[in-house]
């Protein structure tokens, strides 16, 4: 459910703008809303589980997300929609804060804790890799409103499970409710997350953007004086002298730097880069998401054998390689691009659950909550920072490329690059350019965005194994 309300949106933003319908801030904001919200509230739901009870705030998280889920279906217009993924995304950052405790807390031993990461691992990859698929065979198949409303039945499930299943779990330490730091730290992601998906620059000539970036800044500063200070902080600075601690929330980082914003963006390369048609693209990203799903179990046992030193280190460098194939292949066909989405996939595997269990493993059982809260804080930022910045990076490559063979069509390139950014190329050919330049100048932007996935990817692996070198299990 998490992933999938992520990655699944983007394939029914052309509906929702006709059926709501929604301008394009407006389709932003549904986009956007979720992350927003879940990067916002992540940490203090963690805290809030540590105090009263991890199962009791998973399971308050399922049942207000069902809600959230089915006000979204029922959606008659993009303000009332908006304001449903902003809910959906708070609850999701409840339940994303507690399921890591909660496996910590259930599978204690080495064998089987790494076999529990390894299928949590395969279930939410699942979510996120398949996201732009399912949600496009959704509205093709019923309509836009069963992208949503199935997390009503899924949500009702996961409830039930939870209930017979899962034993309470809380920190003991946790006597008081860290409201200082919960407050600076709201405000301060909100800050950062706002002004880099809306594109505002801070500037004298934005005085908005400005206040809005200093006011973010001050909180931040204020944050980090109020857990430097506190007894039992929220958000622990004190385990970064761990390194196998910082070396797993840096490599939570590197994955969000790289290959998942990427699986946001690949559908519209393969199918209007690539012009194919809905049943090859998706057997396309097959290539991609498939081995996310089948190399988890490899990298826990990996992880178990030769420590987080060699294997967070090894999936990224396999990612990083990845996309280097990819952006070889780019232009000489989708074939030629599969080989890459394998290598990246394979290193996503291997990267993903080890990352998450070094984590919570490097702190007591007690603070699970805390380091969990961390873990998924560094990835839903990292994600919501770099899905903006290869929108970013996409946008310029094309506008780039035009500019080099229809320079006499300055004054209308913006407009005629957002529209091929976001697969449009009908739009472009009635802007006055022709399928081949538009095509062409999507394969170049993608390019560029593949060049910045595979140095993030290549730069943290080495920095991880730096962190890293020094530690051994």
């Amino acid at each position: 459910m998490l992933g999938l309300e992520i990655s699944s949106i983007p394939a029914i933003l052309p509906t929702l703008e006709q059926v709501l319908p929604a301008d394009f801030r407006q389709l932003q904001w549904i986009m956007n809303a979720y992350t927003i919200a879940m990067t916002a509230c992540l940490m203090a739901m963690g805290a809030f589980a540590d105090r009263f009870g991890r199962k009791l705030v998973f399971m308050a998280g399922i049942f207000v997300f069902g809600l959230a889920s089915l006000a979204c279906g029922l959606a008659t217009s993009a303000p009332i929609l908006i304001a449903a993924r902003f809910v959906q995304g708070a609850s999701a950052a409840a339940m994303l804060s507690c399921q890591i405790a909660v496996l910590s807390n259930q599978f204690r031993s080495g064998a089987e804790r790494g076999s529990a990461f390894g299928r949590w691992g395969i279930v939410f990859g699942f979510g996120l890799g398949f996201g732009p698929l399912i949600g496009g065979l959704t509205v093709a198949i019923a309509s836009w409103e069963w992208v949503f409303l199935v997390h009503v039945g899924l949500a009702a499930l996961a409830f039930a499970l939870t209930k017979s299943g899962v034993s309470e779990s809380s920190d003991p330490h946790a006597v008081r409710i860290d409201w200082p730091g919960m407050a600076t730290l709201v405000f301060a992601v909100f800050s950062l997350v706002y002004l880099i998906t809306q594109g505002q620059a801070p500037s004298l000539a934005n005085p908005a953007a400005l206040t809005l970036a200093l006011a973010g800044l001050v909180s931040f500063l204020a944050f980090v004086v109020v857990e430097t200070l506190s007894p039992r902080p929220m958000f622990d600075f004190g385990a970064f002298r761990n390194r196998a601690f910082s070396g797993a929330l840096l490599g939570s980082v590197g994955m969000n730097f790289s290959f998942w914003p990427f699986v946001i963006y690949l559908p519209i390369f393969f199918e209007a880069g690539q012009d194919l048609d809905s049943v090859r693209m998706g057997l396309a990203l097959l290539a991609y998401t498939l081995p996310t799903l089948l190399v988890p179990p490899l990298g826990e046992r990996l992880l178990i054998a030769r420590g987080p030193h060699f294997v967070i280190p090894l999936g990224l460098f396999a990612i990083g390689g990845g996309f280097v194939l990819m952006r070889l292949g780019a232009g000489t066909g989708w074939l030629a691009m599969l080989p890459g989405c394998a290598v990246a996939g394979i290193g996503l595997g291997l990267t993903n659950t080890p990352v998450t269990n070094t984590a919570t493993a490097a702190v007591p059982a007690e603070r699970a909550g805390m380091a969990s809260g961390m873990d998924m804080s560094a990835r839903i930022v990292s994600l919501a920072i770099n899905i903006a910045l290869m929108g970013f990076l996409l946008l310029q490559g094309i506008r780039a490329s035009l500019e080099r063979r229809i320079p006499e069509a300055a004054s209308t390139l913006a407009r005629l690059s957002e529209a091929i950014a976001a697969g449009n190329l009908t739009a472009a050919e009635a802007g006055g350019i022709s399928g081949a330049i538009a095509r062409q100048a999507l394969v170049q932007g993608f390019e560029a965005v593949m060049l910045y996935g595979a140095a993030t990817a290549f730069g943290f692996g080495l920095l991880i194994y730096l962190v890293l070198r020094g530690w051994r299990t």
